[in-house]
């Protein structure tokens, strides 16, 4: 039988609070073991720094220019491919748990307290157990969501134990006789809106209040000092149930045929960047350029992703949908954009850069190297209403070499000219590749927000 897929997506949770990564409190024990028993990419990226955006991504493989949801509130077309549509067309039986993001368009259609219809739900046909915006329907004890016959489901208890009992549900209750595409979407460890705070489960400041922080935060506005904890006892509360999931595939005898993919929309930055955006941006989390918020974990384990290994190059949240159908069909559509992740395990192919969207905040492109990082704006466009620009300026340029803290903006040396122009001719050729534009860049002529 084919293998079967489980994404456990988790939402605006740093990298850094993983062990492998780097955190030195024992937050994420299961996934630690995972990374030892599977392939850990060590540099892998958000291709948007934004839920819904990330998440249109995710299903499509395509740009979020490209799919049109380029900011929260504009839902994927109903006509849209995507991976559960081609699995199921494959033999698979798909589910969907949790935060879907991605039906609810501004002034046309509003889902985020209400049950998403068959049509809005991406091609989930088996299982579905979710709420468009599940931060509108629940806290992080409580809540409800919607079952595939538009029923309310409500629920008692801590949110991430609740969201992965109904993840078990679908494993233990699935066809035996398909493979499965399960796509499990907590909230957490992102803050609850409606109450402007983490929500981790009851004891998390006690438990993690003698936490390292890390040094991106460190002597910085922001609200870190306050929210940390609680943030911290959030992703350890994900890796608890990600050894659920673990236990019951080993439970049900599929382990050896399933593979887990272990990822986050985006990462956070606690308002520590806030100075640098357009007025209004004083509660934003993401939504930036810089490491703490593109950066992501991207842990897998299965067939072919085994060993413990570790793999250097750079990742994109983009291959993974077109990783999953070369796992399961072994056909891939040309639309979808990024490369394989099993082509750079298996050392076939190398990747020297990623790019990056950034809307809401700014419009604004991103290109990321080995060394360098280097991000382009305009800053006349309105970011929640233009998706793109003919003509952006050069804003930031980072060492990370150097300056792994990104504290030095290097756009106005001299020095770096030759390397602004190789950067300037990539990032180019993304976006005509990707949204089929010729742009002007502007250099050195403004005064840089900092």
């Amino acid at each position: 039988m084919k293998p079967n897929i489980i994404v456990f997506f988790s939402d605006q949770q740093r990298y850094d609070t993983v062990g492998v990564y780097g955190k030195k409190l024992d937050i994420t024990p299961n996934l630690d073991y995972m990374a030892s028993e599977g392939v850990i990419f060590e540099n892998a990226f958000t291709c948007q720094p934004v839920c819904g955006p990330a998440r249109s991504c995710m299903q499509t493989g395509k740009y979020a220019t490209q799919t049109g949801s380029f900011v929260n509130d504009i839902g994927i077309k109903e006509d849209e491919e995507t991976i559960a549509k081609i699995l199921s067309l494959n033999g698979y039986e798909t589910a969907y748990v949790g935060k879907w993001h991605l039906a609810s368009t501004k002034n046309e259609c509003d889902y985020s307290k209400s049950a998403v219809p068959k049509e809005k739900r991406g091609g989930y046909e088996d299982y579905w157990m979710a709420s468009d915006v599940l931060e509108f329907t629940s806290h992080g004890y409580d809540g409800y969501v919607f079952n595939k016959d538009l029923e309310k489901v409500e629920f008692k208890g801590y949110r991430v134990d609740k969201i992965t009992d109904f993840a078990i549900d679908f494993l233990e209750n699935r066809s035996k006789n398909k493979p499965f595409l399960l796509f499990l979407s907590h909230i957490e460890p992102h803050h609850q809106n409606d109450r402007k705070t983490y929500e981790g489960p009851k004891g998390s400041k006690e438990k993690f209040k003698n936490y390292n922080l890390p040094f991106d935060l460190k002597d910085l506005d922001g609200d870190y000092k306050e929210h940390y904890p609680d943030y911290l006892g959030c992703c350890n509360s994900l890796d608890d149930n990600l050894g659920r999931i673990r236990d019951k595939v080993k439970e049900l005898g599929i382990d050896e045929n399933t593979i887990i993919i272990y990822t986050s929309d985006h990462g956070c930055h606690f308002k520590t960047v806030n100075k640098e955006l357009p007025e209004g941006g004083a509660d934003d989390y993401k939504r930036s350029f810089y490491e703490n918020t593109i950066r992501v974990p991207l842990i897998i384990y299965g067939p072919e992703f085994k060993g413990g290994k570790k793999i250097k190059e750079l990742v994109s949240l983009i291959d993974i949908p077109k990783t999953i159908l070369d796992i399961c069909v072994n056909e891939i559509p040309d639309f979808m954009e990024g490369v394989s992740l099993l082509d750079l395990v298996n050392k076939q192919s190398k990747r020297d850069d990623i790019f990056i969207q950034i809307s809401e905040s700014y419009v604004g492109r991103a290109i990321r190297t080995k060394k360098y990082k280097y991000c382009i704006i305009d800053y006349t466009k309105n970011p929640y209403k233009d998706k793109d620009s003919n003509e952006y300026t050069e804003c930031y340029l980072y060492d990370l070499e150097k300056d792994p803290l990104e504290k030095n903006n290097l756009i106005n040396i001299k020095e770096y000219e030759n390397i602004k122009i190789e950067l300037r001719t990539k990032i180019k050729k993304y976006i005509k590749d990707i949204e089929n534009k010729d742009v002007d860049i502007k250099h050195n002529d403004i005064k840089i927000k900092k």
